[in-house]
């Protein structure tokens, strides 16, 4: 990491709007599922929250929460952890219930900001993309699976409508080791020219993240987590970065609020003889103003979606192990 990055600070988007949608008081318990830099953290123990669970499967995001954990009185808890588990590692806490869930999906500006870590094409780094440290790394996937499976992924995770001239491009250049190395391929594969307004590897680059660290299957897991460990008249609190992402928080809270006829496989419908809804209050969804933009770019694709929990039973879902609950 350079001593310029190192020093740019880690704005946390719509926190304004996050901590009002989450409302902490003095004496509750609240959990943020993406610690990061600890943006929303230190706004909800500064609003005088008795407890904060912090979760963070980085463990460099963990280590350096330290130093406030340190100073919080023993108030902030820094949880080693997937969000999607944090029902269990509650528990394990004997924690059974809190007040609010706060969740900002997808990498962290510390992440990006490290070209050692591997996310971004914007510096050249080792091709890793883990969030977690553990696992497929993102070489591994582009140098192992097949040009089918890797066209899946650009097309389904990053949208991509030239997907399979991409995935033939990164087979055909295999082994492929560093971003700078990928991000060429897919530029040579596109088309790609000083005045354009979007890298052509920004998609592949973010399927390939989301692909590597189960990010959908994780935001889904973490969203019914989050069901289940609030109290009634609880407040949840979630911010996504692109439409996949807001997608699944959107129709979730439509469901889960019984505003949504229709279900699928991970979001079964209410109906008369079903579950009651387990949300009220849906807001509005709420984006970056200007200001905030200008201030910080990162913000401009930010959504941020929140509710209240209400008294009925959280519904029955399928956990991260897959094994029903």
């Amino acid at each position: 990491m350079t001593a310029a990055t190192a020093s740019r600070p880690h704005i946390p988007v719509l926190l304004d709007e996050v901590v009002a949608a989450l409302a902490p008081a003095p004496g509750e318990t609240h959990v943020d599922g993406t610690f990061g830099a600890g943006g929303y953290t230190k706004a909800i123990l500064e609003k005088g929250a008795a407890r904060v669970f912090a979760f963070d499967r980085d463990p460099e995001a963990i280590g350096a929460g330290e130093t406030l954990a340190a100073s919080s009185g023993g108030r902030l808890t820094l949880v080693p952890e997937r969000f999607s588990r944090m029902r269990q590692a509650l528990s394990a806490r004997d924690v059974e219930d809190v007040d609010g869930v706060t969740l900002d999906i997808g990498v962290s500006s510390m992440q990006l900001d490290q070209a050692e870590r591997g996310f971004s094409f914007q510096a050249d780094g080792p091709l890793d993309m883990r969030m977690g440290r553990d696992g497929q790394s993102a070489a591994d996937f582009v140098n192992t699976a097949d040009e089918a499976e890797i066209a899946e992924v650009l097309f389904h995770y990053g949208e991509e409508p030239k997907a399979r001239r991409v995935a033939k491009a990164i087979v055909a250049a295999r082994p492929i080791e560093r971003t700078g190395e990928l991000a060429e391929v897919v530029r040579k594969a596109l088309g790609h020219h000083p005045g354009m307004k979007k890298d052509p590897a920004t998609r592949t680059f973010q399927a390939i993240r989301i692909h590597v660290n189960e990010e959908l299957k994780e935001l889904e897991g973490g969203l019914a987590a989050a069901e289940q460990v609030l109290k009634p008249g609880g407040r949840l609190a979630v911010v996504t970065f692109h439409s996949l992402e807001d997608r699944i928080v959107k129709r979730f809270l439509k469901s889960r609020s019984g505003a949504l006829p229709a279900g699928s496989r991970h979001l079964p419908a209410a109906n008369e003889t079903g579950p009651a809804p387990t949300f009220e209050a849906v807001a509005k969804a709420v984006r970056p103003g200007a200001a905030e933009t200008e201030a910080n770019p990162r913000a401009r694709s930010a959504t941020l979606r929140a509710a209240l929990r209400t008294s009925a039973p959280s519904w029955a879902s399928v956990s991260t192990e897959g094994k029903s609950r």
